[in-house]
């Protein structure tokens, strides 16, 4: 059935697109432009780095991710479509072999006087998502489109009302609970022309009603607990999720401020435990509870100078289409990170995952440039659970040195420590600490032709041990990126001394870019945004394409 929706569905699309691309030849305005994102891997197996014993080394050897936009703007109406396929691919479960193609999203929108309405696969947020946010990310496989209606309208230049309702994309199927929301964003703005002042009040309200498939699941696991362990367990069909939040900008100085609170519902907590009714327990437990968030982040710049505090309190905000869905699957909202997005190889080897049962975090960034020549950088960064317990803690200083636009030098150092029990389901690990000092070099030659030097070490004793990695670019802008790494295990807990090189090719054409690499990559976390998953060690050949036409 799925399959014959998606045909069905694809056909009336492509007519259509088929339709106004033959009009749009008679028609001032018409728009057509799109997008190809595709990712092939060729496997090689190496058992030495643990690239083996999943399908794609030990039998199908190659694996691909596509995804074909089109878009058509015309007659006041935006139109989309976008096929996806997936062949062997590991972003679904990166232990296993996903396989399926179809329409990933399509839809309709247009605008009457104050009035934008839409309808399809729609991506939005409430405030920084906090209790609503339908997004898309790629190299998770994370796709929670709300497939309904949303209603958009302008009370005047400055307000504007949001309401929607639909359910929440599933691959190329649905969750079948349903999801509504209103939201109402605004503009205020006071004080004299000397000393402007600015306020961007929100709010935002989301429910969630489950279907009855996942109120039986519900209701058949609590039949399986002990009497102790069912009471308060009373599952409710509908959970309400409210926001109120605001931007208040004044001169350098800008607060957002955010607070959430979820009403109680049936909730999964892995960490809990509950009787086994044979005299153990079992860890992990469903329980009954209600949410909150507390979020703000306060910034100031000027003269060179630029602050950044963040802090969030989180407690029981697991928000889901199904409550007994885990990872990263069925999320309705999104919780906004609190560690730096590092950017070097070894400086972003450990990365925490957003905690959504309970976390306290707060994060200082501050930046000094005194002049064109030297910039400097410090940033720390803490998050514990809600009984103070460390999860996560890092440092980092760094500086940059500029000589008029001929060569960039950057210096810095980071200290971390990390939870790897809790952060990668590693039960009985020692909490890792490193040290990584790292450096970089850049040097044009010419305006068009620049060569990159990267160097970075890792000192723990935990995990893998210790690494080194260095680095080399050349770039002959705006056509050729030739790139070549190598990540060695120095001082290895786990395995022997191992080698992970990485040889780049990249190919700028127009709006195209082609790039064909052979990687190495030992396992680790791959994260966006603070949403993460562990993926496996890699080996073999990576080719991709993107166009925008």
């Amino acid at each position: 059935m799925k399959e014959i929706y998606s045909l069905i569905t694809a056909g009336i699309l492509w007519i259509s697109c088929s339709c106004f691309i033959s009009l749009s030849a008679q028609s001032d305005g018409g728009r057509l432009f799109g997008n190809l994102e595709a990712n092939a891997n060729f496997y090689m197996r190496d058992s030495a780095i643990g690239a083996a014993n999943i399908p794609q080394y030990d039998n199908q050897l190659f694996g691909a991710d596509t995804w074909l936009t089109l878009n058509y703007s015309n007659w006041g109406f935006d139109f989309g479509i976008r096929f996806d396929m997936f062949n062997n691919s590991q972003l679904l479960n990166p232990t296993s072999s996903y396989n399926d193609l179809g329409i990933g999203r399509w839809f309709i929108q247009r605008r009457i006087d104050q009035l934008t309405i839409t309808g399809g696969y729609i991506y939005d947020q409430i405030g920084t998502g906090i209790i609503f946010r339908a997004y898309e990310e790629r190299p998770l496989l994370i796709d929670n489109a709300l497939i309904g209606v949303r209603l958009a309208y302008d009370l005047d230049e400055n307000w504007r009302v949001r309401a929607f309702a639909g359910k929440q994309k599933r691959q190329f199927s649905n969750y079948e609970s349903v999801i509504r929301g209103l939201a109402l964003d605004g503009f205020i703005s006071t004080g004299s022309d000397d000393n402007p002042i600015s306020l961007a009040p929100g709010f935002g309200v989301v429910a969630r009603t489950l279907d009855d498939g996942s109120m039986d699941r519900l209701i058949n696991t609590i039949r399986f607990y002990t009497p102790l362990d069912r009471e308060g367990l009373d599952p409710v069909f509908n959970t309400y999720a409210i926001s109120l939040y605001n931007t208040l900008t004044f001169g350098p100085i800008s607060w957002y401020i955010e607070g959430a609170y979820k009403s109680p519902e049936i909730i999964f907590d892995p960490f809990k435990l509950r009787s086994d009714g044979l005299g153990g327990n079992i860890q992990g437990s469903l329980k009954k509870a209600s949410g909150t968030v507390f979020y703000s982040s306060l910034s100031f710049s000027q003269g060179g100078w630029g602050i950044t505090l963040e802090g969030k309190r989180t407690e029981n905000f697991s928000f889901r289409t199904d409550p007994q869905l885990e990872l990263n699957f069925g999320q309705i909202n999104f919780l906004p990170p609190m560690s730096r997005q590092n950017t070097y190889r070894l400086t972003s080897r450990y990365v925490p995952a957003t905690q959504e049962l309970g976390e306290y975090a707060f994060q200082v960034d501050v930046r000094y440039s005194p002049n064109r020549t030297w910039s400097f950088l410090g940033n720390f960064s803490n998050i514990t659970n809600l009984g103070g317990d460390l999860l996560y803690r890092e440092f980092l200083l760094e500086a940059k040195y500029r000589y008029q636009r001929t060569w960039t030098a950057t210096f810095g150092i980071q200290r971390q420590e990390y939870d790897q029990d809790l952060f990668e389901g590693k039960p009985l690990v020692p909490m890792v600490e490193t040290i990584t000092p790292y450096a970089e070099f850049l040097y044009r030659f010419t305006r068009r032709n620049a060569l990159k030097l990267e160097a970075q070490y890792m000192q723990t004793d935990e995990d893998f041990g210790s690494w080194i990695f260095f680095g080399a670019e050349y770039s002959t802008a705006p056509r050729w990126i030739i790139s070549a790494s190598a990540m060695y295990n120095v001082d290895p807990t786990m395995t022997d001394n191992l080698l992970y090189p990485t040889v780049s090719v990249a190919y700028n054409a127009g709006t195209s870019r082609f790039s064909l690499s052979y990687v190495k990559q030992v396992e680790g976390v791959v994260c966006t945004g603070g949403i993460c998953r562990l993926e496996p060690a890699f080996s073999g050949m990576r080719f991709t394409v993107n166009s925008n036409f």
